[in-house]
């Protein structure tokens, strides 16, 4: 009696150690490291493509290229890579998905260098485009693509622009644009300008738009914590001339708000509304450990661009979907939780942070908020207490660095002492979420990692 009793004790003070945590990152796009996101909607579906962050080797490598989808804005997946032949590579910044010849077309950065691909579909597979070594056939690579080569135009970061009358255009890094011939693969080398720009210094992340008969170029400033972007505007072409507003700074780090470095992302539309968002990777971890975050952008009268009101909230379900009944969390364990983790980049900088990852971020709803076992738990589970006897229909499970797979066992219990299983799978699988169609009556759930990263961003359960 008196060993149960404390042990609910240690229980109690455990779970109330873990509840007292704090979530800095807020409610990210996705439950997952991402940057230099490219969202748009096709056919009733949200796409994403975006950089994968968070294999910890920096502008080393990246992680695979997988597109993230979404019925309403708010519940996200995938399942396996969209661009297989990348999967290897550095693959960075993907362009949105343009719709042309009756195909569709995507452009990366790929070890270094922008290339067209092709595909019947936006989920891919896509190919690169035959006979292309590089997005800029016209130019010589050696001379004219490498990013130590300030001379010419240099080859990362596409953002492609499709006008009224059909003609496709390329922005770049450096402030660079060019007219995209038809084939959509090569652009037309007379067309090549460099856009003066009111605010100079280095500038990558390119973002194009048009709104009521506005052309608007966004472009970055710096880089890391002091990310930021300007713009320019024109009512008269896509390659300008641009006017460019006194107050053109539209984002830009918040100490207040502990928001910093909004950069490399992307404008989008709602079609058939006027509700424009505006995407920015924020860089709260650090280096290459970014996520995605999303605000309204809101014009003024004469279509100035206002201020972006930087949060860290989303914006909620951008379209109504039916959505079943989720089971409330009432409790969750671990066998572990990893030490907190102080995330600073130097003693003159105003930016720190405190990661904390108690096993109640998984229930949070907050994709910027994960579980991590401890270090030294080779046996990592987490387990969700129901409160009561529930009939249990399916399981979701969205683990931390869900592009490099997961294997795992997901069990039951009436009373916390007798499991049986009941989902997961024993080959590595790359999706997210993973998911268990069950038809059981329990408590308690439990999901035992047996390979992938021993964490997880969030766990729904029907």
């Amino acid at each position: 009696m008196i060993k149960s009793l404390l042990n609910c004790l240690l229980f109690l003070i455990a779970f109330t150690a873990e509840a007292q945590s704090v979530n800095p990152f807020g409610n990210a796009l996705v439950p997952d490291m991402i940057a230099d996101a490219s969202i748009q909607e096709i056919d009733g579906t949200f796409y994403c493509y975006a950089t994968t962050d968070g294999y910890d080797q920096g502008l080393k490598t990246s992680g695979p290229p997988v597109v993230w989808k979404s019925k309403d804005f708010v519940h996200w997946s995938f399942s396996g890579f969209y661009f297989p032949s990348a999967v290897q590579q550095k693959y960075w910044a993907p362009s949105k998905a343009v719709a042309a010849n009756g195909r569709y077309y995507i452009y990366p950065t790929v070890n270094g260098f922008m290339y067209p691909a092709i595909a019947n579909s936006p989920d891919g597979p896509f190919k690169l485009a035959k006979g292309v070594d590089s997005f800029f056939l016209p130019f010589t690579p050696a001379t004219l693509l490498q990013s130590n080569n300030p001379k010419g135009p240099v080859g990362i970061d596409a953002e492609v622009f499709i006008d009224d009358d059909g003609q496709g255009y390329v922005f770049w890094q450096r402030r660079y644009a060019a007219k995209l011939n038809r084939d959509m693969v090569s652009i037309d080398t007379a067309s090549v300008i460099q856009i003066s720009t009111r605010r100079q210094g280095y500038s990558e992340g390119p973002v194009f738009f048009k709104r009521k008969g506005i052309y608007y170029y966004l472009y970055t400033l710096g880089g890391n914590e002091k990310y930021q972007y300007a713009y320019g505007m024109s009512k008269t072409s896509p390659l300008g001339p641009f006017n460019f507003p006194d107050d053109d700074i539209i984002s830009t780090t918040n100490y207040e708000r502990q928001i910093f470095g909004p950069g490399h992302g992307c404008v989008f539309n709602v079609p058939g509304t006027d509700d424009y968002y505006f995407a920015y990777l924020e860089f709260g971890r650090g280096s290459t450990n970014r996520q995605t975050y999303v605000n309204r952008l809101e014009f003024n009268e004469d279509g100035t661009i206002r201020p972006v009101e930087l949060t860290l909230n989303g914006v909620g379900a951008l379209r109504s979907v039916p959505r079943e009944k989720r089971i409330r969390i009432i409790n969750s364990q671990a066998s572990g939780v990893r030490s907190d983790l102080i995330i600073k980049r130097n003693q003159d900088s105003l930016f720190k942070r405190t990661e904390s990852f108690s096993s109640q971020f998984a229930f949070d709803d907050a994709n910027g908020s994960r579980w991590m076992a401890a270090a030294e738990d080779s046996t990592a589970w987490i387990l969700a207490d129901l409160g009561k006897l529930q009939a249990i229909k399916r399981s979701e499970v969205y683990f931390v660095r869900p592009t490099a797979g997961h294997a795992y066992v997901l069990e039951y219990s009436t009373n916390g002492k007798i499991w049986k299983p009941c989902g997961g799978h024993q080959p590595v699988i790359v999706q997210s979420p993973h998911k268990d169609n069950l038809s059981i009556k329990a408590r308690y759930l439990r999901v035992k990692i047996l390979s992938g990263v021993r964490g997880v961003w969030e766990w729904h359960i029907f």
